[in-house]
């Protein structure tokens, strides 16, 4: 219904922030990763948000992109994550962060987030699995262009995600496309 707030931020008080929009102010809850980048008070800002609609209250969720609006929808369709520990995830991991370990099925970097125990982390991770990663694309973000390209050329190849991301690793940071894919394959028939 609402998807997207621009107007002046009026205040910060974590997670709330305040956005005045002509005359109206909007409350809405931000990750701890968008409120970190928001800009000073009376300053415009721009926020894409998702309604939550509950028998007692319509609560707005804000994010800085769509990608982590993407991830918060994601992860509120899984039962036993509700709006809050959707947010406490992606105030504790960035969501490349989170496909990452989805991507490498990483309990243990889940868990690490508050409210988050040992039952929530597997149902994430297995929830998660095929639906977070490569659609937004995050995956590869922290790798150059020739790494990403290595691990698409792997995956065209039949390799799973898991053994594209464990080849990567013994590559050197400065290889070639060509290189690396030689390099990978050797590592992955080994």
């Amino acid at each position: 219904m609402i998807g997207k707030l621009t107007g002046i931020l009026c205040d910060k008080n974590p997670p709330e922030v305040v956005i005045d929009c002509h005359g109206v102010g909007y409350e809405v809850n931000v990750p701890m990763s968008t409120f970190y980048n928001l800009p000073a008070l009376g300053e415009k800002v721009s926020l894409l948000t998702h309604l939550v609609v509950r028998e007692d209250a319509q609560i707005l969720y804000g994010f800085s992109g769509p990608a982590e609006r993407e991830a918060f929808r994601l992860l509120i369709k899984i039962s036993g994550v509700g709006p809050r520990t959707a947010l406490g995830v992606l105030s504790g991991m960035s969501v490349a962060d989170l496909a990452q370990a989805v991507t490498l099925q990483e309990a243990g970097r889940l868990v690490k987030v508050p409210g988050i125990g040992k039952k929530i982390a597997e149902r994430l991770l297995l929830e998660l699995k095929g639906k977070l990663g490569g659609d937004i694309g995050l995956f590869t973000v922290h790798a150059g262009d020739a790494h990403g390209d290595i691990q698409q050329a792997l995956l065209a190849l039949g390799y799973n995600d898991k053994e594209a991301a464990a080849a990567l690793k013994i590559l050197p940071a400065d290889v070639g496309v060509s290189e690396g894919i030689k390099l990978a394959l050797k590592a992955l028939t080994k």
